[in-house]
């Protein structure tokens, strides 16, 4: 198995010019940007599940890839093959962060026993494989959607006793996590809705749903996870309706149970585009209200109602991106994961190459742009000055809590004068930004 990418070596920067496909074109890990490496500022991860997991299965086809290790009818024999080859890509590719639910790397077990039994089998496979490698976990999470048992969902269920399966699994991946040298824990809520009203208790699933969060918290802190516990927002698929909508869905839900400070949202692009959003307007709201964590870098064809999960190649959109990420600091604990999967059709070997290079290629140009941008200094100052009057003395009096609805009239009144709105200029600011690209 360790055979199967035999033909590919490690990918390297060649630069603009290169007409290599299987080398990078922008992506200069070592290229100073803003005063810090490239592959700092990135902190690019590859998924476990759409690379190495999926085969390729649509509603109306079956296994298109065919991988060898797909093939193997032990599962434990195949979890162990599979990460041979997922350590070899990893290297290759040169991302220095990967990503996995329990289930990608662990089969399920008989029993809730023998299924903690393949995690501690495999994450002590996964640790020597980080050794040898110097690969980091960028964060773990737990599959709470692909077995019948979440049909109803995990935390949100309506029997307390998958509640408490769903417990143990979340309970078992932070372990794990916390094990891997993992710098964050991921928490999506695939089942944690519902398909109709008619059978559900909206009141008792999020109160449900508040306390396992609580509980995960709480763990957190028990076993010295230092990183966040991010949640992936997302409006429906696979259930009619999600309660982690989008961002500013998510941050009622975190204030109402006092976790603001403890959990963060880890961004995906085609999940913001499905909850009717950009994927800037998201990162946006996520710095604006303190809770940005980490991203999964996809995108979703605008043709389909679904989650296509496609590799990034829209560089006007992940520069933008890339801008308001480091407007607000840029990547602490969290980075760049690629939650993409090649196309059904693309069967071959150097197409999850392909895929992963044209992606970090895409988000090393964007992070060019964004340097840009932030270099010139034009972009922002335009901002600035369109809000300029809550910088002087009135408007910080108003936002200071210092005047009152009567007073702020009362000085209406006083000044007697129609006030004149100003352009926003939105033209002039699409010209400047297409100027950077």
């Amino acid at each position: 198995m360790a055979a199967y990418f035999q033909n590919i070596d490690k990918i390297k920067y060649e630069g603009p010019d290169s007409q290599n496909p299987l080398a990078f074109k922008y992506y200069d890990k070592d290229r100073l940007v803003l005063g810090k490496r490239m592959e700092d500022h990135l902190r690019f991860a590859a998924c476990y599940w759409h690379t190495f997991c999926w085969n390729g299965l649509d509603p109306f086809g079956g296994d298109t890839f065919q991988r060898p290790w797909h093939q193997i009818p032990n599962a434990m024999e195949a979890a162990m093959v599979k990460a041979d080859v997922a350590f070899d890509f990893f290297s290759k590719v040169g991302v220095p962060f990967y990503c996995f639910h329990d289930r990608d790397v662990a089969p399920e077990g008989a029993t809730p026993r023998e299924s903690v039994s393949n995690l501690h089998r495999i994450v002590d496979i996964l640790g020597q494989k980080q050794e040898e490698t110097g690969m980091k976990l960028l964060w773990g999470t737990a599959n709470l959607f692909s077995h019948r048992r979440f049909m109803s969902g995990a935390s949100t269920n309506p029997d307390p006793e998958i509640f408490a399966m769903a417990a143990l699994q979340v309970k078992e991946a932070m372990d794990a996590t916390v094990k891997l040298g993992g710098a964050n824990y991921v928490m999506w809520g695939g089942r944690e809705g519902y398909e109709t009203l008619l059978n559900t208790d909206l009141k008792s699933e999020l109160a449900q749903m508040g306390r396992f969060l609580s509980m995960a918290v709480d763990y957190k802190h028990k076993i010295g996870l230092k990183g966040p516990i991010l949640i992936e927002p997302k409006p429906r698929e696979p259930s009619k309706h999600q309660y982690d909508f989008d961002t500013a869905t998510v941050y009622g839900f975190l204030k109402q149970y006092g976790l603001e400070n403890d959990v963060k949202v880890n961004i995906e692009a085609n999940h913001a585009t499905l909850s009717g959003h950009s994927f800037e307007h998201e990162i946006s709201t996520a710095i604006a209200l303190g809770i940005f964590g980490s991203i999964d870098m996809n995108r979703g064809d605008m043709q389909c109602g679904w989650d296509t999960d496609q590799f990034p190649n829209n560089i006007p959109e992940t520069a933008l991106a890339m801008y308001y990420i480091l407007q607000g600091g840029g990547f602490t604990t969290g980075g760049l994961n690629f939650d993409a999967k090649v196309r059904r059709q693309s069967i071959d070997a150097e197409d999850l190459f392909y895929g992963h290079i044209g992606g970090m290629d895409v988000s090393a140009r964007a992070l060019l742009i964004a340097e840009k941008m932030i270099a010139d200094g034009k972009f922002a100052q335009i901002t600035q000055d369109r809000y300029a009057g809550w910088r002087d003395e009135f408007g910080q009096q108003v936002l200071a809590g210092k005047l009152g609805l009567d007073a702020v009239a009362q000085r209406v009144i006083d000044r007697n004068v129609d006030v004149a709105p100003k352009s926003g200029r939105q033209e002039l600011i699409e010209n400047l930004l297409n100027s950077y690209i």
